[in-house]
Parts: C-alpha cells; sequence; structure tokens
C-alpha cells in the first residue's frame, strides 16, 4: 500500500473530487463527467476573460484593430 505525504491539506474541491471518483464509473460516465467538468471550467475561464476585457476597456473594434496587426507582419 502506498502512502502519500501532503504539504498541504486538499480543498473542499479535492476532497469532493475524491468521493466521487471513488465510484468505479462506466467509461460512458466517465467521459460525460471529464466533459461536464470541462465546459464547468471552460464557463469559469470565460467569465474571467470577459471581466479583464470590460475592467480594460476593449471594444469589439479593439479586436479589430488586433486583427489587422497581425495580419500585417
Amino acid at each position: 500500500m502506498t502512502t502519500i505525504t501532503l504539504d498541504k491539506p486538499l480543498t473542499n474541491l479535492q476532497m469532493e473530487l475524491l468521493k466521487l471518483f471513488s465510484r468505479n464509473l462506466p467509461e460512458e460516465r466517465l467521459l460525460a463527467l471529464k466533459e461536464l467538468i470541462s465546459d464547468y471550467l471552460l464557463d469559469m475561464a470565460r467569465d474571467e476573460a470577459d471581466k479583464a476585457w470590460d475592467a480594460k476597456g476593449y471594444t469589439p473594434e479593439t479586436a479589430k484593430k488586433w486583427l489587422q496587426k497581425g495580419n500585417e507582419g
């Protein structure tokens, strides 16, 4: 049996995932769960990107300028 020593305690998210993954799921359900988690994390990343975009005052015109500048070189 392998023993793991941790420098930090597990987060509440890590604990919940360990509980969840202690079950043996069929491959189809495991893939669906992975997709669900990926979608959730993608939504969080998009929300943070939107906040940064708004905080910097970017507009669709800003993106057009970036694209034009990128196509020049």
